[in-house]
């Protein structure tokens, strides 16, 4: 019998990280979760997953979770960067402390941890490191310009990495989300409206933020990236990329074959015609307030 596998998953606390971390140790995998909110992980302790406290802008936290893994269990199998967050805004209204923090958050601290774990899989001539990307590492949209940098970061720095260990046993893979219900998306338009809702940007911060809120009614379960990324942790090839969500594939299939401009020219649609459908939501909702106040 295969020996269970040794796992640390980041960003662990919800979501798409708290779902995978469930499946992976319904699987007999020696799970470790590891978030800055420890206590939203109580659920993750009673399934038997080990529970680590983390900040990934913090290196004394990053550090402390490897020595404690590698202390208890003497190896590491599979390292998951799955933490991060959305910071939208127009560049130029994003205060540049904003900026970093997002390039700290979603790549400085996935390059670090993985830096902290490569000796340990160098040792053990094997290890797997699956970087959770996003559809945004190959598309854009406007106001998104720091957000999306930071995917269109780990995009590039992942394929590198993956040419760079390949000859030590390491395999790295990329996992890229559409649309998924979580709370990402709902931090997303609050930010973006509260850094552009008021300023030149207006018009088009009100339009994207339209976009962001129809996630919640349209976006898949995070279960769908969850159940992807269990298949780059077993797949015995695993692929460089995975994506699946809502839109996935035709976003990324517009950018294959659709010129610059052209997908420019798309991706306003796309958002005109979401900005659209909540005003006729909203519209209808309100109508049917005063139907109700009416009878």
């Amino acid at each position: 019998m295969a020996k269970p596998r040794v796992i640390l998953i980041t960003g662990a606390s919800s979501g798409i990280g708290k779902a995978t971390a469930l499946k992976l140790q319904a699987q007999g995998n020696i799970v470790y979760g590891a978030a800055r909110r420890i206590e939203k992980m109580t659920d993750l302790a009673a399934a038997g997953v080990h529970v680590l406290k983390i900040d990934v802008t913090d290196e004394k936290t990053l550090i402390a979770a490897v020595e404690t893994i590698q202390a208890e269990q003497q190896r590491l199998d599979v390292l998951i960067n799955n933490a991060g967050y959305g910071s939208y805004g127009a560049l130029e209204d994003v205060p540049l402390a904003e900026g970093e923090y997002q390039f700290k958050v979603n790549v400085f601290g996935v390059m670090r941890l993985t830096q902290l774990v490569l000796p340990i899989m160098r040792a053990q001539h094997r290890g797997r490191i699956i970087n959770v990307s996003s559809i945004g590492g190959k598309i854009y949209q406007p106001l998104s310009a720091w957000y999306m940098g930071t995917k269109h970061a780990i995009e590039g720095m992942s394929d590198a990495l993956r040419m760079e260990v390949a000859p030590f046993g390491i395999d790295v893979s990329i996992i890229e989300p559409g649309g998924i219900k979580t709370e990402w998306a709902g931090i997303a338009e609050k930010k973006l409206l509260a850094v552009s809702g008021e300023t030149p940007y207006h018009e088009q911060a009100v339009k994207v933020g339209a976009m962001l809120s129809l996630f919640d009614q349209f976006a898949s379960n995070p279960g769908v990236i969850a159940k992807l990324m269990v298949r780059a942790v077993n797949d015995v090839k695993p692929k460089t990329r995975y994506h699946a969500g809502m839109g996935a594939g035709l976003s990324l299939s517009g950018r294959k074959w659709l010129s610059d401009r052209q997908f420019d020219w798309a991706m306003t649609k796309a958002i005109d015609g979401a900005a659209t459908l909540s005003r006729l939501e909203h519209h209808g909702q309100r109508a049917g307030k005063r139907h109700y106040r009416h009878n």
